[in-house]
């Protein structure tokens, strides 16, 4: 393994490949509702608008998360137009920038080693080709985002307390990492100071090393902190008195602390989410922990136990909450990456045929089920979807069998080198063919087929309506928000500043007698009960999940 992590030509082969790979497929699936039409949406509107202080979803205010990202995506929406590609390349390109530190960082970690460049290689493949780094590097959240900075954060930490580090060393890469904070802060909110905060509290109390308080250059960090987050915070809050309680206290303590949001979960929650999302490299996961917990005492910064402690804070801190989704943890997977660093060249054959046999089951077990995925069906989700998308699985499944089998037989002949490219292939190529396949699905996810067979039917004065029901990719595939009728949600706060933004079915009722072309968005159970409150309705457009109609020319309602 070391013969080829030390030679050129294979190392800018495998990035190259990596980076085309990683990028060409970030605009081929169209957004999906919710997370990826509302992110997509805030940023287009803030384009459109100009107003590059108050976020506004639907044309309403929406304060739940900072603001960074939508800067990020308006930017990108502006020099690239407003395609699938532009709203998923901050994920992406965060992600990508993420990996690279990891290399650079493990190389400084490990540069006294001979094998540095194997580790810092290894490491960084490692976290390339984990299935939870490329999902949410092209799906379209927040979480990516605040991932890669907090990533540069604690690599920049850990880069700035080697014992070996000079002073001029330490004091930049400690700007760097309260630099990258103050981005994580403005991406995701306090989350970026709670992590490496803890971390290092946590770190100190279980290894008794308080040095690292000596060397973090506090006057000047803080002084950086405030200058990239203040602005931002201090303008938005005087122009809408509003935003600080809600932000500070509802979507940080209040969500943390009760099941407001509707997302909690058992204390296990993140159990699955981690070995799934670690695949191909689960079973060194226990490795990885030993790594870190077992690492002899001494008077250095003892980057293994630091690491092991930011990965297990984040995730006993999300357990803990009664808000969970899945890509919550994502930050421990950097962390969990470089560890694997101090455990790849001492990985023996065996460890290497567990990787290889467990990809190898996957693979199969994608085969064997893609039949059965083809003959699944409902009335939501109907059968020929599923279908469609079963043949991409099966691909996904051969693919990834081809290239476990390549490993495992890599992992007989001793060659580690080439068990590693095997199986961060089958993670990389095997998570994306499946990817790419969800795209099947976007006919019920997505909104995008409804307003391509409305919008040329859209007259100058129609208003667009969409009664008891909100889809987040309506109003972005639209390109203009639409007029919610009893419909309230994460809109509260915003419909609370703005009352005249939520319209009641009453009103709505009048507006549909008076709108010279009223178009209206709902699902079938609301389409339906407004069928028996006697409305005569011509429908535009329809698929299992949505139905799209206006008022019949010749109707008198």
């Amino acid at each position: 393994m070391t013969d080829f992590a030390n030679k050129r030509w294979p190392k800018w082969l495998l990035f190259i490949s990596f980076a085309v790979l990683w990028f060409s497929t970030l605009g081929y699936r169209k957004l999906i509702s919710p997370d990826e039409g509302r992110y997509a949406e805030i940023g287009r509107e803030m384009l459109a608008s100009g107003d590059w202080l108050t976020p506004r979803l639907n044309a309403i205010k929406y304060f739940e998360k900072p603001i960074l990202q939508y800067w990020a995506t308006a930017a990108n929406f502006k020099l690239f137009g407003e395609t699938e590609f532009a709203a998923r390349l901050w994920p992406g390109l965060t992600g990508f920038i993420a990996i690279i530190a990891l290399y650079f960082t493990a190389k400084r970690l490990f540069r006294r080693r001979n094998d540095a460049e194997t580790r810092a290689v290894g490491a960084s493949v490692m976290l390339a080709s984990s299935l939870w780094w490329i999902g949410n590097g092209h799906f379209l959240s927040l979480d990516m985002g605040v991932s890669s900075f907090l990533a540069i954060a604690l690599f920049a930490f850990v880069w700035a307390q080697q014992d070996d580090a000079s002073p001029r060393e330490n004091r930049n890469a400690m700007l760097v990492a309260w630099g990258a904070i103050a981005l994580a802060v403005m991406s995701k909110g306090l989350i970026g100071l709670v992590f490496p905060g803890g971390t290092l509290i946590i770190y100190s109390l279980w290894t008794r090393d308080w040095k690292p308080w000596t060397r973090m250059h506090f006057v000047k960090g803080i002084a950086l902190l405030l200058l990239i987050t203040a602005p931002w915070f201090v303008m938005v809050s005087r122009t809408n008195p509003e935003f600080a309680h809600f932000f500070f206290i509802h979507e940080h303590f209040q969500r943390f602390a009760t099941d407001e949001a509707r997302r909690d979960g058992s204390w296990w929650y993140f159990v699955p989410v981690l070995l799934a999302g670690m695949l191909p490299w689960t079973a060194l996961l226990p490795q990885i922990i030993r790594a870190g917990w077992l690492s002899r005492p001494s008077q250095r910064f003892q980057a293994q136990r630091f690491l092991l402690a930011w990965a297990v804070l984040i995730f006993l801190f999300f357990s803990k909450s009664q808000s969970k989704l899945p890509s919550y943890i994502l930050p421990m997977f950097p962390a969990l990456a470089l560890l694997a660093g101090y455990t790849l060249i001492e990985l023996r054959r065996r460890s290497w045929l567990w990787l290889s046999g467990t990809m190898l089951t996957l693979g199969i077990a994608m085969m064997v089920a893609a039949p059965f995925i083809a003959a699944k069906g409902s009335d939501k989700t109907p059968q020929i979807y599923n279908a469609a998308f079963s043949q991409w699985a099966l691909i996904g499944g051969i693919v990834i069998t081809v290239t476990a089998l390549f490993a495992l037989w890599s992992a007989i002949r001793h060659r580690f080198d080439l068990t590693l490219i095997a199986l961060a292939a089958s993670g990389l190529i095997g998570a994306q063919i499946p990817m790419l396949g969800h795209n099947e699905f976007a006919a019920t996810n997505s909104s995008y087929h409804l307003i391509d067979v409305i919008k040329p039917q859209l007259k100058a004065d129609s208003t667009v309506y969409m009664y008891r029901y909100y889809d987040q990719t309506v109003p972005f595939y639209l390109k203009r928000p639409v007029q919610l009728v009893d419909y309230t949600d994460e809109f509260k706060l915003g419909q609370t500043q703005e009352p005249g933004k939520l319209m009641n079915t009453e009103a709505f009722l009048i507006h549909w007698r008076n709108d010279p072309a009223p178009v209206v968005i709902t699902n079938p159970d609301h389409f339906r009960l407004l069928q028996r409150q006697g409305l005569s309705m011509q429908i535009l457009a329809s698929d299992p999940r949505r139905i799209a109609f206006t008022r019949p020319a010749s109707a008198s309602n």
